[in-house]
This record gives C-alpha cells, structure tokens and sequence, in this order.
C-alpha cells in the first residue's frame, strides 16, 4: 500500500516538475561598433521628451565631448540626453497596413479585401531615461528608415553610454537592492 502511495506521488512530482521551467535568461553578447560607424544618423522624433511634443525629423548626433546624444533639425540643437541618464535603449518595430491598402480594401470590388494583407514595418529606436532636471523618467522614441541604421545607431549608442548589451538590447544595471 505504502509503495502505491508512493510510486503515485513520484510520478505526480515528476510530471510537474515539467511543468516548473525556468525561462532562460538571453545571451548577453559583446557589443560590434565598426569603427568606421557614422556618428549622425537621420531619425524623425516622435515623442516621449519632455517639453518637445511635435514630431520632428532632423539628425541624431554623438557629442562624445559632452557625454551626450544631440537630436538637430536644421542645424539647431532640439533637445539633448546625457548619456548618464539612459536606463535602457533598444530597437522596435511595429507593423501596420498603409492607409492605401485600408482604402481600396472597403472598395466594393472582388478581392478588395486582400489589400488588408498589406504590410509596412517601422522602425523605432527606444530610449528610457532618467530627466535629472525634472527627476521623472521617459521614454523617447526616434523613427528610422533603415533597420541596419537603426541597429548600428543602439550598437553605438549602447557602447557609448557603458551599457550591458542583452540581445539587441541595452541597460544600465541596477546598483544596489532589486525592487
């Protein structure tokens, strides 16, 4: 009897024990920054700073004298981010049908609806930060065209800023007690 009781209660552990699985932790990789890499990159703002609502496009530039990232439109500083105050940086995408495809496919003709099928990536670099002058954190976000730029741009940014690399992400690692 015992024996039952107890072949039953192993197997019962040892089907859960299946089920209890660790997520596994990304390989952080070393950072690759050629370095012939561009120190400006074109990138539309869309939003997430304080004071500088309107979407912009202009430049995204190192200032690696000053220990920050420049975003210029036309020549004239924007607004700028000490590389001290970045928490986090990554890259993104987001797909969405144009507003071409989202027209033709309420048209009343045969197969219109496929145009749903329609895709467009964007890219976004995303940065969290924390504004020293307001003590408030944020997250800005900057459109790019290419995706090679984009990951070029977090590479070098990451690199710049001493952040660890987590898979195409960076991070600032916490000092002291989690949570």
């Amino acid at each position: 009897m015992h024996m039952r009781k107890f072949a039953l209660a192993s197997i019962i552990l040892a089907g859960l024990s299946g089920l209890i699985i660790a997520q596994p932790r990304p390989i952080d990789k070393p950072s690759s920054v050629p370095a012939n890499a561009p120190t400006s990159y074109e990138a539309r703002y869309e939003g997430g700073l304080f004071g500088a609502s309107k979407k912009e496009t202009g430049t995204l530039t190192f200032d690696d004298a000053n220990e920050r990232l420049v975003f210029n439109r036309e020549g004239a500083e924007m607004f700028s981010i000490p590389y001290s105050a970045l928490l986090t940086v990554y890259p993104d995408s987001k797909e969405s049908v144009p507003q071409a495809g989202k027209v033709i496919s309420h048209l009343p003709l045969p197969g219109a609806g496929l145009a749903n099928l329609w895709n467009k990536s964007t890219k976004y670099a995303n940065m969290t930060f924390e504004d020293p002058d307001i003590r408030a954190n944020g997250t800005a976000s900057f459109r790019f065209k290419d995706k090679d730029k984009l990951l070029l741009f977090v590479n070098s940014l990451g690199a710049r800023a001493k952040m660890t690399q987590r898979g195409d992400a960076f991070y600032k690692p916490r000092s002291g007690a989690p949570f």
